[in-house]
């Protein structure tokens, strides 16, 4: 588990300036260095919301996950 670190007000301001000409206007992002990638945090992930209204059973909607996952990899590489 990863610990959240604080950042002053101009690093935010200056990354968000940042995202925003990227169209990426999230409030949470995970940013990968190492793969030189930006992954969007929804803040409810698509099986959450087809398994509440009943289209899905919990084993579809994570291949359904999985599957959404390694579309955006894909995109990203």
């Amino acid at each position: 588990m990863s610990l959240p670190k604080k950042m002053d007000q101009q690093t935010a301001n200056e990354l968000r300036s940042i995202l925003t000409k990227m169209n990426i206007t999230q409030s949470k992002v995970k940013i990968n260095l190492d793969n030189q990638t930006i992954e969007v945090e929804d803040d409810y992930s698509i099986d959450d919301i087809l398994e509440s209204a009943g289209i899905l059973t919990p084993e579809q909607a994570k291949r359904l996950t999985d599957e959404v996952k390694k579309m955006r990899e894909e995109e990203w590489n």
